[in-house]
């Protein structure tokens, strides 16, 4: 059996979803936070100690105004009103990327991370304002500035995964086969799972059947 410690999700298609169903853009990402408790659930039921979601990226800040705003709201709602029953269900939150946005969205960030700091059962991983070329430039720097020599784990140890098991399964949904920018160092042996499903419709199920796959896996890692 593979060793499954990780799940990493590009979860793509909010916004389509919103406007297939004749609604806003927003109406798909309410509806995709949805899906988001569905799979933490499903995540800690199959024992899975690391899951990290792609919410927000450096390149997002492209997007119209009101949406980026909306999304920071809804994010703001759902910490202030489910923090506390994710410390009760003993989840760790830990944001990677840059804490640039709002002080009450950042005071609510901190504060997350601290109340969660020492939860085992499951660590969530929210990748937010980040950009994994924006990480590596940052990391090279780093060891640059610190005079410290380039190799592997000397590399890892400066990236916003330090002391994070690499992702053993990634699941992008919404019909699109492409990374964007999430985790590129850290996908080198990553199993890729691309889903027709946009994010919305994604369900408990669809997972159940993508861990199944990656047991099936003969994962040789370079070996014959």
């Amino acid at each position: 059996m593979n060793r499954l410690n990780h799940v990493a999700i590009i979860m793509d298609g909010n916004g389509r979803w919103g406007l297939k169903h004749k609604k806003s853009r927003n109406a798909g990402h309410k509806a995709g936070l949805k899906t988001v408790e569905k799979i933490i659930k499903t995540t800690i039921k199959n024992k899975i100690k690391y899951l990290t979601l792609y919410a927000f990226s450096t390149e997002n800040w492209k997007r119209p105004k009101k949406e980026i705003n909306f999304l920071f709201n809804l994010l703001e709602n759902f910490l202030t009103e489910r923090i506390d029953d994710l410390h009760k269900q003993n989840i760790k939150l830990k944001i990677i990327g840059e804490k640039i946005f709002s002080s009450k969205l950042n005071k609510l960030l901190k504060l997350s991370e601290k109340k969660t700091l020492n939860n085992k059962k499951l660590q969530i991983n929210l990748a937010l304002n980040y950009g994994s070329k924006t990480e590596l430039i940052s990391a090279f720097k780093k060891l640059q500035k610190n005079k410290v020599k380039i190799s592997e784990s000397n590399i890892k140890r400066y990236l916003l995964t330090n002391n994070i098991p690499d992702p053993d399964i990634l699941i992008r949904t919404g019909n699109t086969q492409r990374l964007s920018n999430f985790l590129l160092w850290q996908l080198a042996y990553t199993e890729i799972f691309f889903e027709k499903k946009l994010w919305p419709d994604f369900n408990e199920k669809d997972f159940g059947k993508i861990l199944n796959k990656y047991q099936k896996i003969r994962r040789n890692f370079g070996r014959v």
